[in-house]
């Protein structure tokens, strides 16, 4: 018997090993190509001048994770050796002449094949830099079945290597209509460089260029709309209590104002409701505070950051591309859920490539 049960185990090993050796697969995944050329224009007065960006950072974010890798001097990057799947690609360099800006760019939708080469050329633009970043959003409501949404945070990070300052600063809510029927928030609706639609504007103490209101390098900020232990409403919720800035209408009867956490006040009297976001999709910005005349729409040029956001994945995008060129997804209502920047301070101008969906908000950290 035990003779014979071998012939037959054998027999079945032989079998599998015969037909594997004749039906070999053709490719092998995790054998794809892709060839990038980072270019930038710096064109003047109309007479046309693309160049190689030279040592831009590459992010390659997909289903596998995320890797970064930089281009050459000729502004090519090329990778071997890549799995098979779809590519959301950023692209990231400083301006060789000024500081304060920087360029970038993103692919998006990038489809390698095992096999194959695939090639794209990508032009960067330029967008202004602070080194300050909306880093987390969270306004999804946690999980609960009493409606509650008053947990909501906005968190900033500062990448940079040197103290910036908060005076003056404005942050806002950003959904707005145009003659009532076209939704068209964020957009420079009158061609005239200013982002229309702003609905709340709250300030930083202080004015543009004083420095009482330090952000240190690397540091977390929370803007909380409410600086109270949410968990003691709803045991799902979280602690915001101790918040770095607190969210304070001074125009709405019975606002609470936690003594110990500093606030940002509300620039428009006739707002009367709290600092609440959508649950669902909205903007929010932070801008510099040079222009502070929201009816006429805040100047494009003063916006440090913005991020629009949607639960729905068909969500037209109207955010200006000077702003931002994508739309982050957004979890569920009352999912307890957040966005985060994939790398504290990220920004490659893309909300949809740079943010991802928590589990749970991470206020005052990554």
């Amino acid at each position: 018997m035990t003779m014979k049960f071998i012939r037959i185990v054998s027999s079945v090993l032989l079998f599998y090993m015969y037909g594997c050796m004749q039906n070999p697969p053709v490719v092998q995944d995790g054998n794809g190509s892709v060839v990038l050329k980072a270019v930038w224009d710096k064109s003047i007065d109309s007479i046309p001048d693309i160049v190689p960006l030279q040592n831009a950072q590459v992010i390659m974010s997909s289903q596998y994770g995320m890797k970064i890798y930089y281009t050459g001097s000729d502004g090519f990057l090329r990778l071997n050796h890549l799995p098979s799947t779809i590519y959301s690609i950023s692209i990231k360099a400083a301006h060789p002449a000024d500081a304060s800006i920087i360029l970038v760019g993103s692919i998006r939708g990038l489809n390698i094949i095992s096999g194959q080469t695939s090639t794209s050329i990508d032009t960067a633009k330029p967008v202004s830099s602070t080194g300050i970043a909306i880093n987390e959003i969270y306004s999804a409501g946690p999980v609960n079945n009493i409606f509650y949404i008053y947990d909501q945070f906005v968190e900033l990070y500062n990448s940079s290597d040197s103290v910036k300052y908060l005076d003056g600063m404005l942050v806002m809510r950003v959904n707005g209509y145009i003659n009532d029927q076209i939704y068209a928030a964020g957009g420079d609706w009158y061609h005239n460089g200013k982002m229309q639609g702003v609905t709340y504007i709250y300030k930083f103490p202080g004015k543009p260029g004083e420095n009482n209101y330090p952000f240190y390098p690397k540091q977390f900020l929370v803007l909380a709309g409410e600086a109270i232990d949410h968990r003691k409403a709803v045991s799902t919720s979280i602690d915001l209590s101790h918040a770095d800035w607190e969210f304070y209408n001074q125009y709405m009867a019975g606002q609470y104002d936690n003594p110990n956490v500093p606030n940002l006040i509300n620039m428009r009297p006739d707002n009367g409701t709290k600092f609440l976001i959508s649950l669902a999709q909205d903007i929010v910005a932070l801008a510099s505070g040079k222009d502070t005349v929201w009816t006429a729409g805040i100047d494009i040029s003063t916006i440090i950051d913005a991020v629009q956001y949607s639960s729905n994945r068909n969500l037209v995008k109207t955010i200006d591309d000077r702003i931002d060129r994508g739309v982050a997804l957004y979890p569920p209502r009352y999912s307890g859920k957040s966005i985060q920047r994939k790398e504290p301070g990220m920004d490659t101008n893309d909300g949809s490539a740079d943010f991802e969906i928590l589990p749970a908000p991470t206020p005052g950290r990554q």
